[in-house]
This record gives structure tokens, sequence and C-alpha cells, in this order.
């Protein structure tokens, strides 16, 4: 450790050193998340609906967890994406458009039992999906 009067430029430079054994500094600079996440940074992405799906929640949970699989549009990179509320997967068909965000788990991962399942459907066709479910608004016939 440096000390004294004129320590101030090794201080400086030792903590611009020290800074990249940070592993969230790290990534942040080098913009990882931004590289390897699907929607590319950004919070919302919209998708075509490939086919529905269900998968079997981890232990200790038991069930089976409505889900789709969508190709996005931005970029072309299939993801699955989980589909909240019951009866949500009822008014979400193929081809379908579907907004997407993320489910917001720890460190933006997956939340809960959701095996590597980490987006969640929020809109189709351009209406909400809780408006769907209570019955507010009706899907629009093509």
């Amino acid at each position: 450790m440096s000390g004294g009067l004129y320590a101030g430029r090794n201080l400086k430079k030792d903590r611009k050193k020290k800074k990249w054994k940070s592993i969230d500094f790290a990534r942040k600079t080098l913009r990882l998340k931004e590289k390897t996440d699907p929607l590319e940074g950004s919070a919302q992405a919209k998708g075509i609906v490939l086919e529905k799906r269900q998968l079997e929640a981890k232990q200790p949970h038991s069930g089976m967890l409505k889900c789709v699989r969508v190709q996005l549009i931005k970029n072309g990179k299939q993801i699955t994406a989980f589909c909240p509320l019951t009866g949500a997967i009822n008014h979400v068909q193929e081809h379908d458009e579907v907004l997407l965000e993320g489910i917001g788990g720890s460190e933006s991962g997956p939340k809960g039992s959701l095996p590597s399942v980490k987006w969640k459907v929020i809109q189709v066709n351009g209406i909400s999906l809780n408006e769907l479910i209570k019955g507010t608004k009706k899907r629009p016939s093509k």
C-alpha cells in the first residue's frame, strides 16, 4: 500500500486495477449481459409463438407449468416463456404475436421452480393477458 504526500497517482492506479477483480464491474463494463441475453439488454421484446408446451416443475414442487416456445422478431432466437395466471395458456395460440418481459428472479434468473425459464408473456396480439383472462377485452378476430 503506497502512502505519503505524493501517493495519489499510485492509489488511483491500484484502485483501477483492483476494480476488475469484481465480477459485477467486469460484466457491466464488458457488457456481457447484452451479449448473452436473447433480449439483447432490453426490458421487453416481441416474438411469434411456435408451440405450446408444458414443463414439469423442479423439486420440491409438483405440477405442469404452461409455457410457450417463442421466436423473437428482433434476432430470430428461440426462447421458452412462461404463461402466468390460471387459464392464460387458453388465450395464446400458435402464430400469435406476444410481448415478453423478464420474470425477475434473483439476479434476473429463473424464478422459483421454473427450470431455465426467465421470461413471461404479458401481451397477446397487442392486448394485455390480464384483460383477456378477466374478460374485459376479447381476442381480435383476424
